[in-house]
This record gives structure tokens, C-alpha cells and sequence, in this order.
């Protein structure tokens, strides 16, 4: 497999993912140094290609990528892994606010905290938080799951329609129309698959699920 380095430093946005584009269509495996917390880095990458980041992130890194295996080796801003359609993600320090907004699909997996929002409107993927996540985790959620090793802040679940929050921790307090309840056998089996493939010390069994109390909680049935 092919690889490159790419050195960033005084690029643009524009000109960074120029830089990355062309060196995906010849390698396999991309290294980005002197990122200085640029935004928008790899909008839009699309490929079977590893990218690889030394150093923290602004907003919306990653935003839409498909297919892409991304690992940023410090902190995202805002938006990390916004829309994003499949993929890897993995963020080795904290995570910003709304971290996986919108996904369609993929793993995003934060080491450290989120703040506020993660997860919200999230259509499908998997979300998983190493530390703790802020207030309104899961915000109008319609699939997916988001899993906290942590605790969550206040209004989780706010006006959630599908998907599944899976807390190891406390939770600070519920949003509009989400509820707290056990898990089955069956979704046990599904987080261990899951941290036995990310090297995740916690016991499925011990977590708690947040799902919607109603699928049409804004038409009143």
C-alpha cells in the first residue's frame, strides 16, 4: 500500500483537501501533519483510504466522508463526522459539540468527552463516547445508537423518534418523549462484538438503553 505524507501547514481548507483528494487517487494510506486545528479537514473524501491526522481538528472534520478510515491523534471542534455515510472514525482526545450529527452510517468512536448534541438527527451508524456526553445526546435521533461509557448530561434523548442511547453511567435528566429501560440478550451480545473489536474494558450487561416512548411523538398518538 502505498503512502504519503502530507504537510499542511499555512494551507487553506480548500487547499488541504485538494492535497488529500489528489494523494487518495495514488495511495492507501495518508498522514496529515501541522494541522493547527484547520477546519473542514477531509469534507467530502470519499475511498478506500486510510488518513491519518497528527494533532486536533476545527469544525466539521470529516463531514460527509464515505468509506474513509480517519483518525484524528488529538481534538475535534464542532461537527465531527457531520453526515457522514460509512467509514471509520476515531478521535483519540475530546469530540466538540454535536459529534455525528446527521450520520447515515459508519462508527464514530470518541475516546475522550462530547459536549452538547451528539448525535442529533442521526439517521443511522454508531456513535460511541468514551467519557461523558453533554446535554441533549440524541436530539430528534431517528436511528442509530449512540453508546456512553459515561454519563449524560440533562435532556438526553430530547424529542428522540428512533435509534437507541446505550449509558453505562448516570444520566443527568431526560428530554421530550425519551424513556429509560434494560436491554435484551440480544443487544448484550451486540455492544460486546463491539468493544471486544475497539479494546473497550466495560460489561454490556451493566448498560442502560434510552429509546423513544412514541414513534409519532409530534402528531399526538
Amino acid at each position: 500500500m502505498k503512502e504519503r505524507t502530507i504537510n499542511i501547514e499555512g494551507m487553506s481548507p480548500r487547499e488541504a483537501n485538494i492535497a488529500i483528494k489528489k494523494a487518495a487517487l495514488e495511495c492507501g494510506r495518508i498522514s496529515i501533519i501541522n494541522p493547527h486545528s484547520i477546519n473542514f479537514l477531509a469534507a467530502g473524501l470519499t475511498g478506500d483510504v486510510e488518513l491519518s491526522v497528527e494533532g486536533d481538528l476545527g469544525y466539521y472534520a470529516g463531514s460527509m466522508i464515505h468509506g474513509v478510515r480517519m483518525k484524528v491523534n488529538g481534538r475535534c471542534g464542532w461537527f465531527p463526522a457531520d453526515n457522514m455515510t460509512s467509514g471509520e472514525f476515531i478521535i483519540a482526545k475530546e469530540g466538540g459539540d454535536g459529534a455525528g450529527q446527521g450520520m447515515y452510517g459508519g462508527i464514530l468512536y470518541v475516546h475522550g468527552n462530547t459536549n452538547s448534541r451528539t448525535g442529533q438527527i442521526m439517521k443511522n451508524g454508531t456513535i460511541i463516547v468514551g467519557g461523558n456526553a453533554g446535554f441533549m445526546t440524541g436530539l430528534y435521533m431517528m436511528g442509530g445508537r449512540i453508546i456512553v461509557l459515561g454519563n449524560l448530561g440533562e435532556g438526553a434523548g430530547e424529542s428522540i423518534v428512533g435509534g437507541r442511547i446505550f449509558l453505562h453511567g448516570d444520566v443527568k435528566g431526560l428530554g421530550k418523549n425519551a424513556q429509560v429501560g434494560g436491554i435484551e440478550k440480544a443487544e448484550v451480545n451486540e455492544l460486546e462484538s463491539l468493544f471486544k473489536k475497539y479494546g473497550i474494558k466495560a460489561k454490556a450487561d451493566s448498560f442502560k438503553k434510552i429509546t423513544p416512548k412514541k414513534g409519532r411523538p409530534f402528531y399526538g398518538d
